[in-house]
């Protein structure tokens, strides 16, 4: 794991209480994001410092139906805090940024105080909102005009649609569960069903055709796998090509090569167990085969990843032929090559055209 510069959280707040201090724009619109979750919002500000977005927002109410606004027309105490789910203020000078921030650590409220990073023990990040898909992107505070970048490429890239489609896969979770074990069979379900999400909006009937393409798999009793070879490309994860990335996120297990980067490896699926087996390593080619036919028929996906071109190397072809003599489906996905790579297979090209033409 890459070190992370604040760890990312998603926070309940049904029904919790979060304090608010300040009536200005930015205080506004944190309130409104802590009401969207359903907080009841307590806003401690005198009357005469309110502003006109915060106004409106306490005189329209929360869009969510847990959601609620409390305000009072007066500053904040240490009292105000106790109890507190999440402790947020808009304070100008330093030393009232201070006092808030010290007041919140005594209470033992995790606190926030706009724009001044110093006092903040959490960061609200820009927000895509698919709920119940959420993204949320941090900059660690650096550039929040960068993370906004971001969320509007992300925007693009995700459908409307995907609202509908996680609100689906809430409703048919605990029948997956219980109709398929975890392995082959429940992963193989869900990535089809991924494959709807993102090629079409879910439509009546739907969750029927879903439910009879789960009850065909739980049928289906194969343990077998399958083994996926993959180029990783001259280093660069930007070199991966998106077929490589997804084997990589749908692998039970991935034995790598050491020349393989960590900023590759880092596109994994987290819970994927990780195997070198490359040269720093005592493997044999043939106990790398047998590793590969071994996990493969207790039902693992399998990801041989390779630097360069996955079939740059002259032990890929045996991989292969050993996989399919012992009736393992085999995969290939190629990566892109790095110059040297290039002129190397190039010639064998050149070499092996040469040798044709002689025998004519």
């Amino acid at each position: 794991m890459m070190p992370l510069a604040k760890l990312p959280v998603f926070w309940a707040l049904d029904g919790r209480r979060v304090v608010v201090a300040g009536g200005s724009d930015a205080a506004a619109w944190k309130a409104e994001l802590l009401a969207a979750c359903g907080a009841e919002v307590h806003v401690y500000a005198p009357f005469e410092e309110l502003g006109e977005v915060c106004t409106r927002l306490l005189e329209g109410g929360s869009c969510h139906p847990g959601g609620r606004f409390v305000h009072h027309g007066e500053a904040w105490t240490k009292n105000t805090l106790i109890g507190a789910a999440l402790a947020i203020a808009d304070c100008e000078a330093e030393s009232d940024a201070q006092a808030f921030f010290e007041a919140a650590q005594k209470a033992g409220v995790p606190v926030n105080v706009i724009d001044k990073p110093a006092y903040c023990q959490f960061q609200f990040g820009s927000i895509v909102n698919r709920s119940p898909v959420v993204v949320s992107i941090s900059t660690d505070g650096a550039a929040p005009i960068l993370a906004q970048a971001i969320r509007r490429r992300i925007e693009t890239l995700l459908p409307p649609a995907l609202k509908d489609w996680a609100s689906l896969a809430q409703a048919i979770r605990d029948k997956v569960n219980a109709s398929l074990k975890p392995g082959v069979g429940r992963r193989a379900f869900w990535e089809r069903f991924v494959d709807h999400a993102f090629r079409e909006t879910p439509e009546e009937g739907v969750e029927t055709r879903l439910v009879a393409e789960m009850d065909r798999l739980a049928a289906n009793r194969t343990a077998t796998g399958r083994v996926t070879l993959v180029g990783a490309g001259p280093g660069e994860a930007e070199h991966l090509t998106l077929k490589a990335v997804r084997a990589m996120q749908a692998a039970d297990v991935i034995l790598f090569d050491d020349l393989v980067s960590d900023e590759v490896l880092e596109l994994a699926r987290r819970e994927a167990k990780r195997l070198l087996v490359g040269d720093r390593t005592s493997c044999r080619q043939e106990d790398i085969n047998d590793m590969m036919v071994s996990l493969a028929r207790a039902g693992k996906r399998v990801v041989r990843l390779k630097s360069g071109d996955a079939m740059i190397s002259g032990c890929a072809g045996e991989e292969i032929a050993r996989l399919q003599a012992d009736g393992i489906p085999v995969d290939v996905v190629p990566g892109v090559l790095a110059a040297s790579e290039w002129r190397t297979a190039r010639s064998t090209s050149v070499s092996s055209a040469r040798s044709k033409t002689s025998a004519r």
